[in-house]
């Protein structure tokens, strides 16, 4: 089958476009599956209503061991959830996306 050119730039482009729209929901589900464990969703909701907490903050509030906390807190920021901030030996951990509470909101609202 023969193309002329501008169809072939076309079709590349329309190809490349649909890999990027894939590339985001891969890029979305991984964030998805990142918040959905109990603990961390409670860590969202934490870090919602203070703005910003240290590791020991949030570890005692949740009732939690401090590795596990650790790790969770880890999950979260590896996936591009939290950011931290170092201020001398305390590490802050914030929401770096605050419409990241609006889906929890909404799973929320549509749980029965």
């Amino acid at each position: 089958m023969y193309l002329c050119r501008s169809k072939k730039l076309k079709l590349l482009y329309s190809m490349k476009k649909a890999r990027l729209d894939i590339e985001k929901l891969e890029m979305a589900a991984s964030k998805l599956r990142a918040i959905a464990h109990p603990m961390r969703i409670a860590i969202i909701d934490l870090l919602t209503a203070n703005q910003k907490l240290t590791v020991t903050q949030i570890y005692e509030r949740l009732s939690l061991e401090q590795a596990s906390a650790s790790h969770h807190l880890n999950i979260l920021k590896n996936k591009g959830l939290l950011e931290s901030k170092r201020d001398g030996k305390m590490i802050y951990y914030s929401l770096k996306q605050t419409q990241l509470t609006e889906v929890i909101d909404c799973i929320n609202r549509c749980t029965v």
